[in-house]
C-alpha cells in the first residue's frame, strides 16, 4: 500500500509537470504515463473533441498506441467514445467513473466495449471532460482492467485535485501558443517589410533592428550608430528625430504627445531617405519585434535599395531572367538609360525588354508596369537583396 505522503508527492509533482508542459508542449510527452501511475492504473489519455468530429489525441500511454493500419479504426472509436458522450451529459468538469455513466451489463453489450475497450484490456474509468480551447471539449480518461477493481472515492479525490491544474495548464498553453504565433508573425513581418525598422528607447538607443536596418547602418551615411544610439549625420535632422522619438515613447507610455512630421534625409547625388517615427507600446512579449517597455519605432525607406526578388518576379509574370532584372531596376526608380548603363547593354535592348514586360504584365505604359511591379509581393520575398 502506497503511503499518503508518497501519493501527495506524486500528485504535487504531476501538477508541476502540467505547468512545465504549458510552457513547453514537448513536455506533455510521458505525462499520461505519470497520470496512470499516480492513479495506480494501466492507461490514460488526454484528448480534445472539437466540432465536426475533430478529435485530437494529445497524449496517451504506450499501451493505447495502435498500428498504422488500425488508425482509422481507432479514430472511429475515439469519435464514438461512449464515456465522453455520457460525461458531457453528466456535467462538464465533474469527476466521473464508468459506474456513473453506464451499467456493467450495458457496457459489456456495447460496441464501444466489444470492439474497442476489450481489445485494449480496459473496463473501468475515472476522469472528466472540461472546457478546452476554441470550443473543444478536453478529455481526461484514466483506465484499468476489470480484474483491477472499480475506482473509489479516493481516486475521485486525486483526480479532483489534478483536474483544475490540468485545465489551467491547457489554457496557459493556448495563451503561450498565441503569444508565440504573434512573436513569429512580428519577426517574419519585420524580416520581409520593405523598410529599415529600428526599435529605440527615449535616448535613441537601438533595442532591436531588422536586417534592412542593419544593412543601412553598415552603409554609415547619412544614418549611423554611435555607442549604440541611432544618429543622423545632419545635426538639425538628428535633433528633430530625437524629439520625435521622445514624443513617441511618451505616447507609448500612455501620455499623448505631439509626435511631429516625417523626415526627408538628403544624400549627395542620390535620392533621399524618408523616415517616420511611431509609438511602440509594451507588448509583454519577447523576441525581435516585441518589448516589455514603451519604445519608438523608427522606419526608414530607401528608394534606391534593391528590394524586389527577381525569382519571384519571374514566377509572378513569366519574365525571363533579364526581364526580371530590368523590371526590378525600373521599379527601383532607374531610367531606361540608367538601366542600360548599369547592366552594360544598349538602350534599344532595354526598350525591347520593356515592351515584353508591358505585354507580360498586361499594362500599356511604363508607369503602370513600374507601379504594378514595385507594389507586388516580390518586395516581400525573404530571399531578395536589399543593398543600400
Amino acid at each position: 500500500m502506497v503511503s499518503q505522503v508518497v501519493i501527495d508527492a506524486r500528485v504535487s509533482g504531476l501538477i508541476g509537470r502540467f505547468y512545465e508542459a504549458a510552457a513547453d508542449d514537448t513536455l506533455w510527452t510521458g505525462i499520461a504515463a505519470e497520470i496512470s501511475d499516480t492513479l495506480e492504473s494501466t492507461s490514460a489519455v488526454l484528448k480534445l473533441h472539437g466540432a465536426d468530429d475533430d478529435i485530437r489525441v494529445l497524449e496517451h500511454t504506450d499501451n493505447l498506441r495502435v498500428a498504422d493500419r488500425e488508425q482509422s479504426w481507432a479514430e472511429n472509436w475515439h469519435r464514438q467514445d461512449l464515456w465522453v458522450e455520457r460525461s458531457a451529459r453528466f456535467g462538464v468538469g465533474r469527476i466521473v467513473t464508468d459506474h456513473d455513466l453506464v451499467s456493467p451489463s450495458e457496457q459489456r453489450g456495447s460496441g464501444f466495449y466489444q470492439e474497442w475497450l476489450r481489445a485494449l484490456d480496459i473496463f473501468h474509468m475515472v476522469g472528466a471532460v472540461f472546457p478546452g480551447s476554441d470550443g473543444a471539449l478536453g478529455v481526461l480518461g484514466i483506465h484499468r482492467p476489470e480484474r483491477a477493481g472499480a475506482y473509489a472515492d479516493a481516486d475521485r479525490h486525486k483526480v479532483s485535485i489534478l483536474l483544475p491544474h490540468l485545465q489551467r495548464a491547457f489554457w496557459l498553453g493556448g495563451q503561450f501558443a498565441k503569444a508565440a504565433a504573434h512573436r513569429a508573425l512580428a519577426a517574419e513581418t519585420l524580416s520581409r517589410i520593405d523598410a529599415a525598422v529600428f526599435a529605440v528607447d527615449a535616448r535613441c538607443r537601438i533595442v532591436s533592428a531588422n536586417a534592412r536596418a542593419e544593412a543601412l547602418l553598415r552603409a554609415g551615411i547619412p544614418l549611423f550608430s554611435e555607442r549604440g544610439r541611432l544618429r543622423l549625420a545632419d545635426g538639425a535632422l538628428d535633433q528633430c528625430m530625437t524629439r520625435q522619438v521622445r514624443a513617441c515613447v511618451q505616447t507609448a507610455q500612455g501620455h499623448a504627445a505631439a509626435i511631429g512630421a516625417a523626415l526627408t534625409i538628403s544624400r549627395a547625388e542620390r535620392l533621399p531617405l524618408t523616415m517616420i517615427v511611431a509609438p511602440l507600446p509594451p507588448s509583454g512579449l519577447s523576441g525581435p519585434a516585441a518589448t516589455a517597455r514603451p519604445l519608438a519605432l523608427v522606419m526608414v525607406r530607401d528608394p534606391e535599395a534593391s528590394t524586389l526578388a527577381t525569382d519571384c518576379l519571374r514566377d509572378l509574370f513569366g519574365f525571363t531572367r533579364m526581364e526580371a532584372i530590368i523590371a526590378a531596376d525600373l521599379a527601383g526608380g532607374l531610367s531606361l538609360d540608367a538601366v542600360a548603363k548599369r547592366r552594360g547593354i544598349g538602350g534599344a535592348t532595354v526598350r525591347s525588354h520593356l515592351k515584353r514586360i508591358l505585354t507580360k504584365t498586361g499594362t500599356h505604359r511604363q508607369a503602370q508596369a513600374v507601379a504594378l511591379i514595385a507594389r507586388s509581393v516580390a518586395g516581400l520575398d525573404k530571399n531578395c537583396a536589399f543593398l543600400p
